[in-house]
């Protein structure tokens, strides 16, 4: 049941984040990039929307999905090239203002979230945790 929350956890950044930039595409762009980078046109917008409609298809997914220990363990190594986009977005090309950084936020919460629900998808995998596969 633990690994099964773990899921919703991150089901739940991908659907808020998602959805902030799929609904509001214009509200990301002028909260979560620095000036110099904002733009008020269709395309940036449009690209912003593809994103949060990507990140919103990949929360629904985790919702109706049950993980492995293996998912888990696979997802959390997929996030690490986003936490060095992050920081290099934000410290050496500082195109992410402080709320773009919820991002960094959100891919720490998924992380530290895999980890634990790896640990618990493997006490189930093994009939530990009280569910018992046949």
């Amino acid at each position: 049941m633990r690994a099964l929350i773990c899921q919703f956890v991150i089901a739940f950044v991908f659907l808020g984040l998602g959805g902030w930039a799929l609904f509001t595409p214009q509200s990301v762009i002028d909260l979560a990039l620095m000036p110099e980078y904002r733009e008020d046109s269709f395309v940036l917008s449009f690209t912003m929307a593809c994103f949060g409609s990507q990140a919103v298809m990949f929360g629904i997914m985790a919702l109706v999905t049950r993980w492995s220990s293996r998912a888990f363990a696979t997802f959390a190594v997929v996030l690490i090239p986003f936490f060095v986009f992050n920081w290099y977005f934000h410290y050496e090309v500082p195109v992410l203002t402080s709320i773009g950084m919820l991002d960094f936020a959100g891919n720490l919460i998924m992380f530290i979230t895999c980890l634990v629900g790896w640990h618990a998808a493997r006490k189930d995998e093994q009939g530990i945790g009280g569910i018992v596969r046949l």
